[in-house]
């Protein structure tokens, strides 16, 4: 053979030899480290995640090699001063689907400061979003995210379908959003400190089940692809809303809620025997109603619902009964102690056996009439805390027909989800993330009713005997509940269920500070949204904070984790991404009775404090012009402040406006500036009948000449003495409208 020949393959083989990098199974991981372009490639075959990209290391302002082992130890990594000498190592370990990337010092005299960089990208699941599964001690904001979310906060990412999440601890973390379930991350470790010195990257497959929610399953969202919405009864009528109430109730949301996307129209207190509480004594198990306040029965209210525009809802207790008969008919379905005396719950006088299979069958057969026969969409099943907690005692336990059934109320549930058929949107009354029962449920009520009941001094006639309940007004320390429920639960909003933190109020027994408070709880987070009052009874003010808040846009939570209802959080904190923009809504709550000062560092909230940003507040409509650093300003005592805040551009751009609590998350499809025309424009969401306005800034240099739009919408525009602009689009039908700003 040629001497060159070999000479060349000899040289070829060396090479690719010298260079062929090594590939370390550390755990789950297969690390794959090649030292001619210092490429590092990390994948987890069982969870089907892989990273790639780059390590470097840096000292004192000089790049240094990262470089395979020098020595025998073949499982590390060498870091090479510019003098060709290894001063110090990475060390991988893995731990099943933890991986450790360590740094530290050879031994000897060989002390020297550094940062260990990886700068890379992540292929995750399609349906994953960048967040924070990392809590710190003495947190006071709560993050949200509609789109992508992306913000210096995150530490990692979690894709919902799979309840799989991607973790990353370094002393410095970066995720940023790709798309298509692709991202960039950044981690950086410090040689100098051990408690720093360490890059960790985690697969957390079962992220929620494993910890908080055995029952974890995603949202159907081809039955359920956005938070409900609606209208029910209780919570001002109490218990003497029947089909005429319910019906002018609808003829006004119909008008005025309707076309801002409310869904359902819920019917409560319907049941024979329901004209005064407590529940215990409605006869709840035979789908009897209460005929003087409902003539023509449930199936016609049903369509006559649908013939105003709303999917029909209904609330049902079906734990228990108070119809005597009808537990003497059906004895062997119901719980009785060992003298052969009935137990009762909440749900009713006579408690029902759930490890009873006759029982499941006649909770089947009661919700399929419901959802079948007589055509309602939305079911609200309450007393699911109330019933399992005396379920829970073992004299109770005691006396089912099967005691050490497992599942003696998920059973239930699922019969429930059985009955009513997999196409119905379903809500428990406080079920529970913490239960296996939760894989059933679209939504949950949070806590306790927003308003609250008390015995009178006076008795109350009633043909079916009598009662001293009345019903109490909602106050400020029932919005304080809304608002601690939230906190606790808000983590599996939109996740494994949409969260209902009751009704929203706005009625006058607030003072319009507080209804704002209350419309920011509800609103801001994406939850689930009801409205409440009479509707006849609101002034076109408070009608609008309830149009304000729909519809509800799709957020999600960015710290996935719980927090105390004691935190009471004053700081929330929403993300939304969009083609056409990135802008953050802060919410600052004053919840004391006194005034209160906020100064939040834009850092804080996800933000670059060397960037200007402009700051419009939404419940006042006041201009606070453009901001560098933080937020600062002092809030009066139960009253909220809610943030628009956008990059400042050097050209006329969109601030905020009266339309929705988001400031642009539903009512926007697009914002565009033509600098050769000089022209911006707001493609809007327009609703018919009713105006809004949307603000402007223009910067120094430019003129505001007119304004047009498209559609037969017309746009009013004048300049406030604040210097905004401010657009009132308006349009005969409801459709997406073109704006167009001339400058």
């Amino acid at each position: 053979m040629n001497i060159k020949i070999i000479l060349s393959w000899f040289l070829i083989s060396f090479a690719a030899a010298t260079h062929a990098g090594i590939s370390v199974a550390a755990g789950r991981w297969q690390v794959v480290f090649d030292e001619s372009d210092a490429s590092l490639r990390l994948d987890n075959s069982v969870l089907k995640l892989s990273m790639e990209g780059r390590l470097a290391f840096e000292s004192e302002g000089k790049a240094w090699r990262v470089a395979e082992a020098r020595d025998a130890a073949r499982e590390r990594l060498s870091l090479v001063n510019p003098q060709g000498t290894v001063l110090g190592y990475v060390s991988f370990r893995g731990d099943g689907d933890r991986l450790s990337m360590e740094l530290y010092h050879r031994a000897g005299a060989n002390f020297f400061p550094g940062k260990l960089l990886f700068d890379g990208t992540v292929s995750m699941r399609k349906d994953s979003f960048a967040c924070r599964t990392i809590p710190v001690p003495g947190e006071q904001i709560l993050n949200f995210a509609d789109g992508a979310g992306d913000s210096s906060l995150n530490d990692s990412i979690f894709a919902r379908e799979e309840d799989l999440a991607l973790r990353f601890f370094s002393p410095e973390t970066s995720v940023y959003t790709i798309g298509g379930g692709k991202y960039r991350v950044s981690l950086e470790a410090d040689i100098d400190d051990p408690a720093l010195a360490t890059i960790v990257v985690e697969g957390a497959p079962r992220y929620y089940a494993s910890r908080w929610a055995p029952g974890y399953h995603p949202i159907d969202r081809r039955r359920c692809p956005k938070a409900p919405t609606g209208w029910m009864s209780w919570n001002i009528y109490f218990d003497k809303a029947g089909s005429a109430e319910n019906l002018a109730e609808a003829r006004i949301g119909a008008k005025y809620l309707k076309p801002f996307g409310l869904e359902f129209w819920s019917i409560e207190s319907w049941q024979d025997n329901s004209l005064w509480l407590p529940v215990r004594k409605f006869h709840n198990l035979d789908l009897s109603y209460y005929k003087p306040q409902f003539p023509e029965g449930m199936k016609k209210l049903a369509d006559d619902i649908r013939q105003l525009g709303f999917r029909p809802g209904l609330w049902m207790p079906l734990y228990g009964t108070g119809d005597k008969a009808f537990h003497d008919a059906h004895r062997d379905l119901f719980l009785h102690d060992a003298a052969g005396n009935p137990i009762d719950c909440w749900n009713g006088t006579y408690m029902l056996d759930t490890t009873n299979p006759d029982a499941l069958v006649l909770l089947r057969r009661l919700t399929r009439t419901a959802s079948r026969e007589w055509g309602y969409e939305f079911f609200k099943f309450d007393g699911m805390a109330n019933t399992p907690r005396k379920f829970e005692r073992p004299e109770i336990r005691a006396c089912f027909r099967n005691p050490s059934d497992p599942n003696w109320f998920d059973g239930s549930v699922k019969a429930l989800r059985e009955g009513i058929g997999d196409d119905r949107v379903m809500l428990g009354c406080m079920g529970d993330f913490t239960g296996t029962e939760a894989q059933y449920l679209d939504a949950s009520r949070l806590g306790s009713d927003v308003v609250g009941c008390y015995l009178g001094v006076g008795t109350n006639y009633n043909p079916l005997g009598s009662s001293r309940w009345a019903q109490m007004p909602v106050k400020w320390a029932n919005i304080l509940h809304q608002a601690e429920c939230t906190f606790t639960q808000i983590f599996v909003n939109n996740l494994m269920f949409y969260t209902d933190p009751d009704t929203l109020m706005v009625g006058y027994t607030l003072e319009k500070n507080e209804a704002e408070v209350m419309a920011t709880i509800v609103g801001l987070p994406g939850q689930l949204m009801f409205s409440g009052d009479k509707l006849g009874t609101l002034q076109y003010d408070r009608m609008k904070m309830i149009q304000q808040v729909l519809p509800v846009a799709d957020i999600h939570p960015q710290n996935l984790y719980p927090y105390a209802a004691s935190s009471m959080m004053p700081i929330w904190n929403l993300s939304v991404t969009r083609p056409f923009g990135k802008w953050r809504v802060v919410a600052l709550f004053n919840f004391t009775d006194a005034p209160r000062s906020f100064d939040v560092a834009m850092e804080s909230v996800g933000l670059d404090s060397e960037k200007a940003y402009t700051a419009f507040e939404f419940w006042n409509g006041s201009w606070e012009g453009v901001i560098k650093g933080g937020i600062g300003c002092e809030i009066p005592m139960r009253t909220v402040r809610l943030f628009a805040l956008w990059e400042a551009a050097d050209h006329p751009q969109f601030v905020g406006d009266d339309r929705h609590l988001t400031q642009g998350a539903v009512e926007i499809n697009g914002l565009k500036w033509d600098e050769n025309a000089k022209t911006y424009t707001l493609n809007v969401k327009a609703i018919g009948g009713f105006p809004f306005t949307y603000f402007v800034r223009i910067p120094e240099g430019y003129e505001f000449k007119g304004a047009s739009a498209s559609k037969g919408g017309t746009a009013d525009a004048s300049i406030r003495k604040d210097g905004l602009l401010a657009v009132t689009v308006s349009s005969p039908s409801s459709q997406d409208v073109a704006v167009r700003l001339q400058f």
